[in-house]
């Protein structure tokens, strides 16, 4: 099956398996998704993430991140902002802040995928791919 948005898809695989507490979880792979799989782990949201199969078949092991004895999910929120139907793009005085700079955006810009703190920092805008925290 086909899927439009892959970052939905992700994001809601994510979600999905962090309710169910799962240690993994499998996304299919494309360049976006293995961007913001590395922005998620250099920020500390999951743990690992590997790339398995071959050609249209290839896939992200996501390795999920929990705290506690009762693991507590380390994502408490994945919320998609840019959607196919509605862009939103952003310039680098009015990037967002995602819980006063508790969570980050992940932001897809003209030097890559990035979060808001790193497109600030670069002076650089884009678009508002999600938010997390």
């Amino acid at each position: 099956m086909a899927v439009n948005d892959t970052i939905a898809d992700m994001l809601t695989r994510i979600r999905n398996a962090n309710l169910a507490r799962h240690a993994t979880t499998r996304v299919p792979s494309t360049k976006m998704t293995r961007n913001i799989a590395n922005v998620l782990k250099e920020e500390g949201f999951i743990a690992d993430f590997s790339e398995t199969g071959e050609g249209i078949d290839r896939m992200l092991e996501v390795s999920l991140k929990y705290k506690g004895r009762n693991r507590q999910p380390i994502i408490q929120s994945l919320k998609r902002v840019s959607k196919p139907g509605l862009r939103v793009y952003s310039n680098k005085k009015d990037l967002p802040r995602v819980l006063g700079g508790i969570g980050i955006a992940i932001v897809s810009t003209s030097q890559g995928i990035m979060t808001d703190r790193e497109a600030r920092r670069q002076g650089v805008g884009g678009e508002v791919l999600c938010f997390v925290y």
